[in-house]
């Protein structure tokens, strides 16, 4: 069972959902009047963004577009400044975190033995020495990339949760649990922050999402156009200034500018797409988007996708939508309300493509979707509908293990700021060992 500070932990979680679920159908809003939208709450305890490398992690929030409230905050992991990995031939994996023989219960998985532990720590520097820590009259102490400085690492998209009404990319929960994955997968997490319902509701959360995923593609097309304009004029004896290459760049692409984070670390054909909660809907539609986009896509390869307790339904009850609909932090009677608050009234319904990803006809076909792992916790009412999902992916050969984790909750490895539960941590190696088999390069894979 839960621990004691957990149960209290939910109740009180459950008491504020509710006070806010029932706020905002009492004050109804009209979409219309307000097409720019909100990603955050103003009661939301939200962290703030640091550019320089603080715990490992140099963090910046950005606004991609100037017609909605979409943003994202990236996270920068120190291991982009060092030298790649050379290949270990014995690679070692490390226990969970700790010397308990039984450390190793917390989890339950279905691609690899209950003893695997997680990756090896990648060596990270110890100082910031020798870091290109820009600074003009103490404007600016955040980190900006160098020549020497550029190795490249996949990108991660990562939608939160918080039933399509609250959250936010960057609130405290969110940003400790970005943090630790970027770390432990050695990646660029990219943290969207979509619009919440109801002042914007389906399906405004997942055209922001696969609005993203066309800015990453468009971002990596800039920096390679960015790149040849340079070493073009350079082969040919012009004087271009770096003015007049960015205002030819403007031209042809309109007014964008090269994310320089990005640019100089980022590597787009290894893109992993990992949603929490209601986020794991996004990213489900995300990827079978990004399946038919196919080409259109270039540079950006969807190589993986993380769903973690998605907030799946149906019409047709599951066995642990029965049993444990009056389960931990999300009871199904609240999941209900907030289902309404995203839906349109005219097409509210348990079985709608974004609620249901078992019904037919969502295509593309399953057998074309990306690698997918499913995070499910024992207490979770919307546990059994996740495995099905998986279950039904693997039929057609897709590689879709379930880690599911005892005496879990939903959102037990995303809320885990307060109480550091050794099943959140396990959780978090666990994905990393996975997604390592996606996006490491030649020569680094781990084994199994």
């Amino acid at each position: 069972m839960p621990s004691v500070a957990l149960k209290l932990y939910s109740v009180f979680f459950k008491f504020l959902l509710k006070h806010r679920l029932q706020n905002l159908i009492q004050n109804a809003i009209d979409e219309s009047s307000n097409p720019y939208g909100v990603t955050t709450r103003p009661e939301e305890s939200v962290s703030a963004s640091n550019p320089s490398f603080t715990d490992g992690v140099a963090t910046k929030d950005i606004h991609i577009d100037p017609f909605t409230a979409l943003s994202i905050r990236i996270f920068l992991p120190d291991s982009s400044l060092s030298p790649p990995e050379q290949p270990d031939l014995k690679p070692n994996l490390r226990s969970s975190g700790n010397d308990d023989p039984n450390s190793h219960n917390h989890r339950r998985s279905s691609y690899a033995p209950s003893n695997v532990g997680a990756p090896r720590n990648d060596p990270r520097r110890s100082s910031l020495e020798g870091l290109n820590l820009r600074s003009d009259n103490n404007v600016y102490r955040g980190y900006s990339p160098s020549p020497q400085n550029c190795r490249k690492l996949p990108i991660m998209l990562q939608f939160h949760g918080g039933g399509w009404v609250s959250g936010s990319n960057e609130s405290v929960a969110n940003d400790y649990f970005c943090r630790r994955i970027a770390k432990l997968c050695d990646v660029i997490v990219i943290a969207v922050g979509y619009r919440l319902a109801p002042e914007n509701k389906y399906p405004a959360a997942f055209e922001d999402g696969l609005k993203v995923l066309n800015w990453l593609a468009k971002q990596a097309n800039l920096s390679e156009c960015s790149k040849s304009m340079g070493s073009g004029a350079r082969g040919v004896g012009s004087e271009f200034t770096k003015a007049e290459v960015q205002r030819h760049i403007v031209d042809t692409f309109g007014a964008s500018v090269v994310e320089p984070w990005l640019a100089a670390h980022g590597d787009p054909s290894r893109c992993v797409l990992l949603g929490v909660s209601c986020g794991a809907n996004i990213v489900d539609y995300v990827a079978r988007k990004a399946v038919e986009a196919g080409k259109r896509l270039d540079p950006v390869k969807v190589v993986a996708q993380v769903l973690m307790y998605p907030f799946f339904i149906g019409n047709v009850p599951t066995q642990s939508e029965i049993k444990l609909a009056n389960s931990y932090f999300y009871d199904k009677a609240m999941c209900l309300l907030a289902w309404k608050l995203f839906l349109p009234k005219e097409e509210f319904s348990l079985d709608h493509p974004a609620a249901n990803p078992l019904i037919s006809d969502r295509g593309p076909p399953l057998k074309l979707m990306p690698p997918t792992l499913t995070v499910v916790a024992e207490h979770d009412w919307m546990r059994d509908r996740a495995i099905a999902y998986s279950e039904t992916l693997r039929k057609v050969n897709v590689d879709a293990p379930v880690l599911e984790y005892k005496d879990a909750v939903h959102e037990f490895a995303t809320l885990d700021m307060l109480l550091k539960t050794p099943q959140a941590q396990a959780c978090a190696e666990d994905i990393a060992i996975w997604v390592k088999k996606y996006i490491s390069t030649r020569g680094h894979e781990f084994s199994y």
